[in-house]
């Protein structure tokens, strides 16, 4: 019989987790033959109504999900898990700057570094969800020594699923007709969705529009701003759509990049070709092989535009980090 998957989900009473847990044991993801464990962490407060999730999950009847384990302690939520999906954070609060959000945060991933620096299986792979998530990942990451660096991901394909829609619809095309499409930098409103490089059909995507204007105004915006544009429409933050972005990151981890693709995630930045500063979770185009490894795509000629955007939110990156400095 084919060995379980341990996938460790934090947050799993949450919004997010609840779109999320329900695809991990249907095949779509890890393979139809595939079996899998799900071991969910919670705050005790929400432990209630995780046993509400977890009785779902046993209604469902899903052939591949083998056991779930629940805990709010990380050591059990972590013990041998081969992938951890950090879906659970302080929420933005009334009145609370980014600056704040990273200070509430920097404790409750310090604490889950530890846990899977001392618990997980030697392949484990983390992609981190909860925002503000690029420094949520760093801090997780450097309190985790043990694991290599290089198996530490934040979460910016969501980014990438808006832009490459904004494109789609603007063009009148499938979004699969988009390809090329990537988010440097920071998942915050400094982010660049980089369009220069972008593709419609084959073409690039600043041809197909014809309209850099739009490109460099209301595209930028529109991407940067999504979030907060969600939260004011539904009252609540983006969660089938981060669900469905942390399943797609995954997925584009477990599979060869096809040629003339590439995708997007944080992913630390030490020794890339493009002179952002070490020592950051900083977004890339990426390739892999299909082992969980990542490359970083080496070769693009940037605009001085782009460099700029880039600089941009590497500076921003560089203050968070110093904010955080004594969790690292």
């Amino acid at each position: 019989m084919t060995q379980p998957i341990r996938i460790a989900v934090t947050g799993g009473a949450g919004q997010i987790a609840y779109s999320l847990l329900f695809r991990l044991g249907n095949g779509e993801v890890f393979g139809a033959g595939q079996p899998v464990v799900l071991q969910i962490l919670e705050i005790p407060p929400a432990m209630e109504a995780l046993h509400g999730v977890v009785m779902e999950l046993e209604d469902s009847a899903q052939p591949l999900l083998q056991d779930v384990i629940i805990s709010d302690d990380p050591n059990v939520a972590f013990k041998d898990a081969n992938w951890a999906i950090l879906v659970g954070g302080r929420p933005r609060g009334p009145g609370m700057q980014r600056s704040d959000l990273i200070a509430a945060n920097g404790p409750i991933f310090v604490e889950q570094g530890r846990a899977l620096n001392a618990q997980a299986a030697g392949d484990i792979r983390v992609l981190t969800v909860a925002n503000p998530c690029n420094s949520n990942c760093l801090v997780a990451q450097a309190n985790a020594p043990d694991i290599p660096a290089e198996r530490f991901f934040a979460m910016t394909r969501l980014d990438e699923n808006r832009a490459k829609a904004q494109l789609a619809q603007k063009a009148r095309a499938q979004v699969s007709a988009v390809k090329k499409l990537a988010i440097w930098g920071n998942h915050s409103s400094t982010q660049f969705p980089n369009f220069e490089h972008a593709l419609i059909h084959g073409r690039s995507a600043e041809a197909v529009i014809g309209d850099r204007s739009w490109l460099e105004g209301e595209f930028m915006t529109t991407v940067q701003e999504r979030g907060a544009a969600v939260i004011s429409a539904r009252g609540l933050s983006s969660a089938a759509s981060a669900a469905n972005a942390a399943l797609d990151t995954i997925r584009s981890l477990l599979k060869a990049t096809p040629e003339g693709h590439w995708f997007s995630a944080a992913i630390p930045s030490d020794g890339n070709p493009y002179g952002v500063a070490s020592g950051l979770s900083y977004s890339f185009p990426l390739r892999t092989v299909g082992d969980g490894s990542v490359s970083i795509v080496d070769g693009l000629e940037l605009s001085k535009y782009a460099k700029n955007k880039i600089k941009a939110s590497e500076a921003e990156l560089l203050a968070e980090r110093e904010a955080i400095q004594d969790l690292l």
